[in-house]
């Protein structure tokens, strides 16, 4: 092999990985979102009557019971889908504490729009909001509001709610017709002192055929798991590559010295 093959070969070595590289840290299609009136349409799975106690929280966290939620139209039809496990943090005396929501005690509670839908899990003692929007092609959550009114984790502590909200944003963005899922942690921060964590999550509105979820957008933490495995691989293959053809160079200008000689 020659000094310039050699080269020529690097060089498309390394701008195959650099492509690579680009392609993974490439942005998200950004757009802005405008809120569209929604229908008087109220209405959820049938209501639970044995509503837990207030919530109490807990010093340590642990996973939460995943279930699947729906919100119903008047008519039936299923305008919101959800799947996931919620859990609650809050910030008290510079300690955390935290609260699993149990599906048992749960229910759904909403409004169902063309254009914007209302989908709220609902329990004694807290709620948890989403605000969907329908944009063009894509559907996202606009807004996130919680509200929690637990037991006081101490018995210096007094008796509060804690209410936060994300808003203004394009959480969980998907085409119309299919789904949003990471199997990874999601936690929104939804005041200084007070978020949740939603693991794992996959969620849709609108456009849901046959009440089913559709296909699957994958959340940038689960790609980046995913990808980076395979990248690390690459840049390995690559390493031992450039050895092997750099020992192979060394080798034949060895050769041609001895050659001279």
């Amino acid at each position: 092999m020659t000094h310039a093959s050699y080269h020529t070969a690097l060089l498309l070595l390394l701008s195959s990985m650099h492509r690579l590289v680009s392609s993974l840290a490439s942005n998200p299609l950004q757009l802005s979102a405008t809120a569209d009136e929604v229908p008087a349409i109220i209405n959820s799975d049938p209501p639970i009557t044995n509503l837990s106690q207030r919530p109490v929280l807990q010093p340590k966290e642990s996973i939460p019971p995943e279930f699947l939620y729906t919100l119903r139209s008047p008519q039936g039809k299923v305008c919101v889908r959800a799947s996931l496990g919620v859990e609650y943090m809050v910030r008290e005396n510079k300690k955390k504490y935290y609260f699993n929501v149990n599906p048992s005690f749960t229910r759904v509670r909403g409004e169902c729009g063309s254009q914007k839908s209302v989908f709220s899990l609902e329990f004694d003692g807290g709620h948890l909001e989403f605000t969907f929007i329908k944009e063009g092609d894509l559907s996202y959550v606009n807004t996130v509001r919680g509200l929690l009114r637990p037991v006081p984790p101490c018995k210096n502590c007094q008796t509060k709610a804690y209410v936060g909200v994300v808003n203004h944003e394009k959480l969980f963005k998907a085409k119309n017709g299919l789904s949003f899922q990471c199997k990874s942690q999601t936690t929104l921060i939804l005041a200084s002192y007070f978020g949740v964590k939603l693991v794992p999550l996959q969620i849709q509105a609108f456009d849901l055929n046959n009440e089913a979820f559709g296909k699957e957008v994958e959340c940038w933490d689960d790609y980046n798991k995913r990808m980076i495995p395979i990248i690390l691989g690459a840049v390995a293959a690559a390493v031992c590559l450039i050895a092997i053809l750099t020992y192979v160079l060394v080798r034949e200008r060895r050769n041609q010295g001895y050659e001279q000689l």
